[in-house]
Formats: C-alpha cells, structure tokens, sequence
C-alpha cells in the first residue's frame, strides 16, 4: 500500500529474524522496514507512541495454545485488528559457517522450541539443550560469539539474516506446527486505509456477561441463532473480579453483515461490555 512520505517500520517482539519477521513479510512483503522490541508489551507500546505505523503478534500456537499476554494487551491497548495470517513453524539447526555437525555439543534457542524438537535430542543424545531468551536471538549470539561447539534453532530467515548456515532442516517434531499472527493498526491508520477484500471476513469481539447461570450459554446464542460459526472463544481473568472472566471469541462473517449486525445487537443486550478487537479478512 503506497502512502505519501516515507513509511515508518511494523513493530513485532524478538531479534530480527523472529518466527514473527516471517510473519510481517508474509502480510506486507519482503521489503517493509521492522522494528525488533524485547517484549511484547513494548510492541503495543511503539504502536501506541506513534513510532510504527503497524504490529504484529502472534496470538495463538496449534501446539503451544494460546499467548495470554498478547489477549491481555489487546484488551488494555485500543489496536484494531486488520489482517491475520499463519506461518508454519519450520525448526532449523543452524550454526556459524565452517562448524559441522559432529562438532555440536550445544543448542541454543527458546525453551518453547527446544521442546518442539525433542525428537531431535534423542536421536542425539550427546547434544545438550541450552534455553535461551529467542530463537532468532541464540543465532545472532552464536555468529557473534562464535563458540565452536554451539548451534542454535531458529528460522531460515533468521540464518539468511545473520549469514549463518543450515545444518538440518525441520527438525521439529509435528510438522502441522502453525502461529496465528495479527497486524495491529493505530484506529486512525485503519480508517485512513481500510482493508479490501474478496474473501471471508473474520471479527474479533471481547465480552463479559453477568456471573449467573446460562449467562454464557444465551450469549453465545446470539450467535447461534443466526448460523454464524464461532472459531475460537477463549477465556482470561477480568482484573478487580476474581472468578470472573472475559471471552475472547473469533467468528466467521463480516460486521457489516446483516445477520452478524443482528448478533451483536443482541449480545450487546446480554452482555455487560462488549468490544469489537477488528473486522478483517480470513487468512488462508
């Protein structure tokens, strides 16, 4: 989408290289400048200063489950949804050019990664796991420490970006390994540009309902009643109210759909707060 003046980077959390800088080329290309952050709050928090135009964040593994904290945020910060997409997470042992394989006593890399690879350790039971804080980050520590027994888990991108070599690719166990990434706009950035599309639309809503009996139940059936398909509702404290939740839920359809008008309407009516997260087009 070309604008006028210079655009400014897509935040995500990790080292350059992340599973999530896969993401961001997979929703705008390979050319858009990133802006890498050390956690995810300070993804959310760029996008909030106005120092990227766009974040995205993983939201969901099909092996690991939910990233709770990035449901928190989406809550707290006032971030529409506009796009989704899912990268399928491809574990490559990676080290410095010139270490071959029968050198690797060592392998850095997230703890989530090093137990989605644990085939690959027994296999090789002379390789010990050594956790570290990113999976692109253990490549760039690698190439820049240069330790000669040491190897790390990451990305293919994050080889080609830190000019490190692949020693086996895919070693994870479960090939059907997926994230589920959002891109996050500023609500200004959203109308200014809206997102156009062919396809499916997806929509994002957080709601809270009384404490009492069937109260879920009949708010999900706001839905139901109008043959909307729900594909995701997920479940997170409510601060302030111990034992009392907000739901997160993710369906099939438009806000600009009749019948999606219609549920809402009537969730509003049995809800105590609701809030649409985005409206944006299904990702394959």
């Amino acid at each position: 989408m070309k604008r006028s003046g210079k655009s400014l980077p897509i935040a995500f959390q990790g080292e350059r290289g992340a599973f999530s800088q896969q993401a961001v080329r997979a929703l705008l290309g390979p050319d858009v400048e990133v802006l890498p952050c050390v956690r995810f709050e300070d993804v959310f928090r760029s996008l909030q200063r106005g120092a990227v135009e766009g974040a995205v964040i993983p939201i969901e593994n099909t092996l690991a489950g939910s990233v709770h904290e990035n449901y928190d945020h989406l809550q707290n910060f006032d971030f529409p949804i506009v796009a989704e997409t899912s990268v399928r997470i491809v574990h490559n042992l990676i080290a410095a050019p010139g270490i071959s394989f029968a050198k690797i006593k060592r392998v850095f890399s997230h703890p989530v990664a090093l137990n989605q690879c644990l085939n690959f350790f027994v296999r090789n039971p002379g390789v010990e796991k050594v956790p570290f804080y990113d999976t692109a980050g253990s490549v760039k520590m690698i190439m820049e420490e240069a330790p000669a027994d040491a190897a790390a888990i990451a990305s293919a991108v994050a080889a080609e970006i830190y000019g490190a070599r692949i020693l086996r690719r895919s070693i994870e166990d479960d090939r059907r390994n997926f994230t589920r990434f959002f891109l996050l706009r500023t609500p200004e950035f959203a109308r200014r540009f809206p997102v156009r599309a062919q396809g499916a639309w997806k929509t994002s809503l957080v709601f809270t309902t009384r404490n009492v009996p069937g109260a879920l139940f009949r708010a999900l059936s706001a839905f139901a009643l109008r043959d909307i398909s729900l594909t995701r509702i997920e479940s997170r404290p409510l601060r302030g109210k111990p034992y009392e939740y907000l739901f997160y839920v993710d369906f099939l359809g438009s806000v600009t759909a009749p019948n999606v008008q219609n549920a809402l309407n009537h969730l509003r009516e049995l809800a105590d707060y609701l809030r649409v997260l985005g409206c944006y087009p299904k990702g394959a």
